[in-house]
């Protein structure tokens, strides 16, 4: 890790309702590949059986997903593993302002994950960046407010 990171923050997809749609969806396949497997339904095991490894493969990908925060002396780095090789770096010299707020996941950005305006993996507290250029960022967070005065610190 960096000497140089200020703040640091690691979230994770752990919604206890995602978990209990997917796992539903999960067991739904299962259910059904065995019914197809009792009824020696041949021609329709192939497409329950990709159904099951869709399900798996999605499970395992929303486990291993995690969104990093870092604010270090050169800006703030946003990373969603796997889908970033790298994070993201928000310039502070591109920061007119920094502010924790509270929005509305779904009404505002549809939802979360990487969203247009928005990297966010749970809860409704986050630090909005505006931009100089006029676009806003909204990088979500547990620690909103340590978040934004770490970020507010370095700009001028």
């Amino acid at each position: 890790m960096d000497t140089d990171v200020e703040f640091r923050e690691v979230q994770r997809f752990r919604q206890r309702w995602l978990w209990a749609l997917m796992l539903g969806v999960l067991l739904a396949e299962c259910a059904a590949l065995v019914g197809v497997v009792r009824a020696e339904a041949t021609v329709a095991l192939p497409g329950v059986a990709f159904g099951a490894v869709i399900a798996v493969g999605v499970l395992a990908l929303l486990w291993s997903a995690r969104m990093e925060t870092e604010v270090r002396a050169d800006g703030l780095y946003v990373r969603f593993v796997p889908f970033h090789r790298t994070p993201r770096r928000f310039a502070f010299a591109d920061i007119a302002r920094c502010e924790a707020r509270t929005y509305r996941p779904i009404a505002e950005y549809g939802g979360w994950g990487l969203r247009g305006g928005a990297y966010n993996v749970s809860g409704d507290r986050g630090a909005q960046l505006h931009l100089r250029n006029g676009d806003a960022m909204l990088i979500g967070s547990q620690r909103a407010e340590a978040l934004a005065e770490a970020v507010n610190r370095h700009l001028s």
